[in-house]
């Protein structure tokens, strides 16, 4: 059964604001600006595929290993026999058998291939670590105890193995920020797997979990935010009596438009929600004091847009 919406809405916020300030520094080009934020939507599934694609890439390297050992002039008894409980695990094998997988590996042409050397060292301190040798060692075998112990390399070693970083970003400028995003769902992906999947299903999860409908949100609050830019300078201008908008963090300032076109031209989103979903995002990419000073300006901003009769909602609640 396939998962559904690797992106929630603040992370699809997250890629609206990125985006902006993409505008805002540089390009100032729309439409330009626009494919490029869907690009980097689109993109995640790539990186997600990546991050998959580096399990069984270790699998691969235990087989070698096991053939070359085999190979040696003069094998010992453990190089004619030796222990197969890892290239043989079962979440290996779902993925390497998959087609919807394998299919989406080959035609996006997904490899560690120019990497191979540094994919070797981290097969190497996966077989080294104690985690590894206490698995091997342990005579039991169980499809639960399979997706732990990959739950457990991944979380370790994969996940955290900086080394490839720097490849993954000359990619994608923004993958740095998703790879978070990207490992939390490929964990909850291995965790969902079932020891029945059948090679022709679609197990992956999709990118959005309302294509259609999410797509049209990142549009509208992209172009509305750079539309209606004037008026809602003019906003937190008039209501930051003490500072002047150009000494406010350019985080700041755009992370309150961005809230206050929420809050003025989408009408089926609660206005709590708009304000709760800034202020958190504050906190994790503007300064520590961002999420109190922001969250300041917006309760006084609404306050007086409720006060003029400014905030138009579809549907009762949501204007609270």
């Amino acid at each position: 059964m396939q998962q559904q919406g690797i992106l929630n809405r603040r992370y699809l916020r997250v890629k609206v604001f990125q985006a902006l300030y993409a505008y805002q520094s540089s390009n100032k080009d729309m439409i330009v600006g626009e494919k490029n934020m869907l690009k980097s939507i689109n993109d995640i599934q790539d990186l997600y595929l990546y991050m998959l694609l580096l399990i069984t890439d270790m699998g691969e390297m235990a087989r070698r290993q096991i053939e070359l050992n085999s190979q040696k002039r003069l094998p010992t008894e453990d190089d004619l026999n030796p222990n197969t409980k890892f290239v043989d695990n079962k979440v290996l094998s779902i993925i390497d058998n998959n087609v919807q997988i394998q299919k989406l590996l080959e035609t996006k042409k997904i490899s560690w291939a120019i990497e191979s050397d540094n994919v070797k060292k981290l097969w190497r301190q996966i077989r080294d670590s104690e985690l590894y040798i206490e698995y091997m060692n342990n005579p039991s075998r169980s499809f639960q105890e399979d997706k732990q112990f990959i739950i457990s390399i991944f979380k370790a070693f994969i996940a955290e193995y900086e080394i490839l970083h720097d490849f993954l970003e000359d990619r994608s400028i923004y993958w740095y920020d998703d790879l978070s995003l990207v490992c939390i769902n490929i964990v909850k992906f291995i965790n969902t797997l079932k020891d029945d999947d059948n090679p022709d299903s679609s197990i992956l999860p999709t990118l959005f979990k309302d294509k259609e409908d999410d797509i049209q949100f990142i549009k509208e609050l992209y172009k509305k935010t750079i539309s209606f830019d004037p008026e809602l300078g003019s906003l937190i201008d008039n209501n930051t009596s003490n500072w002047e908008l150009e000494r406010i963090a350019k985080l700041d300032v755009l992370l309150m438009k961005m809230a206050l076109c929420e809050v003025l031209y989408f009408r089926n989103i609660p206005v709590k929600v708009s304000l709760n979903e800034y202020i958190e995002l504050a906190k994790s990419y503007s300064t520590p004091n961002s999420g109190n000073f922001i969250n300041g300006v917006l309760d006084k901003l609404v306050a007086q847009l409720k006060n003029d009769n400014k905030i138009a909602k579809t549907g009762r609640g949501l204007i609270n």
